[in-house]
């Protein structure tokens, strides 16, 4: 379902003021309307065993919920030397309740001694667009990095204070402006993808 044939007009799923901030900021100039969620709608339980999972379990309930076409994402930080962990769990590291702090003070234990050249993790981001016949288009975002010995920076949220991304020029995620960031980032990888697939003609790739 793309081009022509796809509605312009999205209901957020996300409920992070942070996220939404950051789908708008990608998705808006492209020509798609972005609804914000409406505020009766209960928060979904991310109880899915893959990032998949949960954003496909966030946008269903959306659209039951609105009747609209909705857009939702999740995100997971793996790092290498933790075997992948946090990955799935990465909103929820330290415990259901945590805050971005908790998530991130955890993590630096977790790697305390580790040497630079261990430190490597990537973010990934599966971005959904969920529609009410059932049908769904998606796309994926990751971003390779290390983890810094201590969080840098005051922009971003999340993981950004300690994520450094490979590709940028050593500052943290946290240490860029929105723009900067959204350039490299997974979420933004993501959704720009996710934004052309949705707005392609019919026959494009």
């Amino acid at each position: 379902m793309s081009g022509r044939n796809t509605p312009a007009r999205f209901v957020l799923a996300s409920a992070n003021p942070d996220k939404v901030a950051e789908m708008e900021a990608i998705l808006a100039p492209a020509g798609l309307e972005l609804v914000p969620r409406p505020a009766g709608v209960p928060e979904v339980d991310e109880t899915g065993d893959t990032l998949l999972d949960n954003a496909r379990l966030k946008a269903v309930a959306l659209v039951d919920a609105t009747g609209l076409p909705a857009v939702a994402d999740d995100t997971g930080l793996a790092v290498d030397a933790l075997d992948g962990a946090p990955g799935v769990r990465s909103s929820r590291y330290a415990g259901p309740s945590a805050t971005y702090e908790d998530n991130v003070a955890k993590l630096l234990v977790a790697l305390e001694g580790i040497p630079d050249d261990r430190r490597t993790a990537r973010f990934e981001t599966v971005a959904l667009a969920r529609f009410p016949d059932g049908a769904e288009v998606v796309a994926t975002g990751t971003v390779e990095g290390r983890i810094a010995t201590r969080p840098r920076g005051d922009g971003g949220f999340g993981y950004d204070p300690v994520f450094v991304p490979v590709e940028g020029d050593g500052r943290s995620f946290a240490e860029m402006t929105a723009g900067e960031k959204h350039d490299l980032s997974h979420r933004g990888r993501a959704f720009r993808a996710l934004g052309r697939h949705l707005l392609a003609e019919p026959g494009e790739p």
